[in-house]
C-alpha cells in the first residue's frame, strides 16, 4: 500500500502501530529500529532479537544494527522498538520495575552507544511484550508502571485505523502457512500440461531463438493483466519453462532489468548453440494466449540483443550477476517485479522443480525489498518441495549471512512500502 499523502503521528502508540505495517506482520521476538529525519519517520529495520550466544555479543549486535541503518544518509535520529512477547517484569532500564527491561537493558545501552556514534542517537524506545507495553526510559508509575500499558492502545491507534482505512493490510507473518497462497496447488489439468511442454521442450535449452520465444510470452505475462487466473495450458506452459534454469534466471532478471539485460546477460554466459547446431530443432508452438496481444513471428536472431555476437564492443547492460546481487540496474523496475511475484504466486506449489523455482522467485523479489524474513520462509520451503534446489540453497546462504541487496541498502533505489516520509 502506498499512503497517498503524509499520515500524522500524535504519539508513541501511533509510531509502534505504524511498525505492522511498515514490515506487513506484527513482529516476533524482534528489534525493530527505525531512522528519522527531522520529524519525520524513515528506513525500518527489523531482526531478530539476540538469545545468549549471539557471536560478539551485545556490542557487535549493535554495530551491526547501526551498520545497516547507516544506509539511510538522511536520518539524524533513531527509535527502537523491542518486540519480546515477554510480560515478565524486571529492572527497568531506570531502575524501575517494568515489562521485560531487564532482559534488554544492555542491548538498549549499547545501542545507545552505536547509533549515537553513527549519528542517529536514540530519541526514544519501547518493549513491547504479550498483552502490554512500556516506554524504556518512563519512570512515572501512572504511566509505565508494571505490567504495563495494554497493547489495544496499539492495535487501536488513530493512524493504525487510517492505515486500514487506506487499505493497508497485515498478514502472516514470515513462514505462516498463509505466506502459500497456491490456487492451482495439486491441479492434475496443470501438471499433465507441464509434462507435455516440458517434452517439447527438451533439447532447446541452448537455443537462441526459443529462448526469446521464451522471454515473449513472459513479457506478455508480466505486462497489464488480461483478467483473473492463468489458462491451463499457459501455467503448463510457464511452469515448464522455469525448469530450464537459463530461462528461469532470465525470467527474473527481466522482471527487474528488461528483456534486453536477460537477453544480453544469457549471450555472455555463452548459453547458446551456434545457429547451425539449433537450425534443424522443431520449432515448438506457442501456448494459447487468449486475451493478450499477439506476438510477432519468431526471429533467428532472437535471444542475440542489441550488438550480439562476436567482436561486438563493451555492454552498458548489467550482467546476471549484478542484476541478481541488486547492484544493477540504478533502479529496478519494482512495478513489473511486483507483476512477477503475482504470477509465481499463482503457478502454484503442485510439487517438483517448477514449485521450487516459483518459491525461489518469490524469494528473491522479497530479499530484493529488503525483507529477508520472507526470503528465508521462502527458500526453506522451496528446498521442502525439491530438495537440494541449488539457487534456492544459494539466495538463502546470502540471506543466512545478513547480506543486503543492492537496491535494499540505497534510499534511492529501495522498494518502499509507504511513500518516503509517509509518517
Amino acid at each position: 500500500m502506498t499512503a497517498p499523502d503524509h499520515v500524522k503521528i500524535t504519539g508513541p502508540e501511533d509510531i509502534l502501530g505504524f511498525i505492522p505495517h511498515s514490515l506487513g506482520y506484527w513482529p516476533a521476538h524482534s528489534l525493530v529500529a527505525m531512522t528519522m529525519q527531522g520529524k519525520r519517520l524513515g528506513a525500518t529495520l527489523r531482526v531478530d532479537l539476540p538469545d545468549g550466544g549471539h557471536p560478539g555479543g551485545s556490542a557487535c549486535f549493535a554495530l551491526t544494527v547501526a551498520g545497516y541503518l547507516e544506509a539511510d544518509d538522511e536520518a539524524d535520529g533513531s527509535l527502537l522498538a523491542f518486540f519480546t512477547g515477554n510480560d515478565a517484569t524486571g529492572t527497568g532500564t531506570d531502575g524501575t520495575d517494568g515489562t521485560d527491561g531487564a532482559d534488554w537493558a544492555d542491548l538498549l545501552e549499547e545501542l545507545e552507544h552505536a547509533l549515537a556514534e553513527s549519528g542517529m542517537p536514540v530519541r526514544d524506545a519501547w518493549f513491547i511484550g504479550a498483552e502490554h507495553w512500556r516506554n524504556a526510559y518512563c519512570s512515572d508509575p501512572t504511566c509505565c508502571g508494571p505490567p504495563g500499558r495494554p497493547i489495544d492502545e496499539i492495535r487501536n491507534s488513530p493512524l493504525n485505523a487510517e492505515l486500514v482505512f487506506r487499505g493497508s493490510t497485515v498478514g502472516p507473518a514470515p513462514g505462516a502457512p498463509a505466506l502459500f497462497p497456491s490456487p492451482l496447488l495439486e491441479d492434475p489439468a496443470v501438471l499433465d500440461s507441464e509434462r507435455d511442454w516440458a517434452q517439447l521442450f527438451a533439447g532447446h535449452a541452448r537455443d537462441r531463438v526459443q529462448f526469446g520465444r521464451v522471454l515473449d510470452v513472459w513479457a506478455l505475462v508480466l505486462g497489464p493483466p488480461p483478467g483473473e487466473g492463468l489458462p491451463v495450458e499457459l501455467a503448463g506452459y510457464l511452469r515448464a519453462a522455469l525448469c530450464v534454469p537459463a530461462w528461469r534466471d532470465a525470467v527474473l532478471v527481466m522482471a527487474a532489468a528488461g528483456p534486453e539485460a536477460a537477453e544480453r546477460g544469457a549471450s555472455d554466459f555463452g548459453i547458446f548453440d551456434s545457429q547451425a547446431r539449433t537450425a534443424r530443432l522443431p520449432r515448438i508452438p506457442l501456448p494459447p494466449l487468449t486475451g493478450f496481444p499477439p506476438l510477432p513471428p519468431p526471429s533467428e536472431s532472437a535471444g542475440a540483443g542489441p550488438g550480439a555476437g562476436p567482436g561486438r564492443g563493451p555492454s552498458t547492460l548489467p550482467g546476471y550477476g549484478e542484476v541478481l546481487l541488486g547492484l544493477a540496474p540504478p533502479v529496478p523496475d519494482w512495478a513489473r517485479m511486483a507483476r512477477l511475484e503475482r504470477v509465481l504466486i499463482q503457478l502454484g506449489e503442485a510439487g517438483g522443480e517448477a514449485s521450487a523455482a516459483a518459491l525461489t522467485g518469490r524469494g528473491w523479489i522479497e530479499w530484493c525489498r529488503g525483507k529477508g524474513s520472507f526470503a528465508d520462509a521462502l527458500f526453506r520451503r522451496a528446498e521442502v518441495r525439491f530438495p537440494g534446489y541449488r539457487l534456492a540453497g544459494l539466495l538463502a546462504e546470502l540471506v543466512s549471512r545478513g547480506t543486503l541487496c543492492g537496491w535494499a541498502g540505497r534510499r534511492d533505489a529501495a522498494w518502499q512500502r509507504f511513500e518516503p516520509g509517509a509518517a
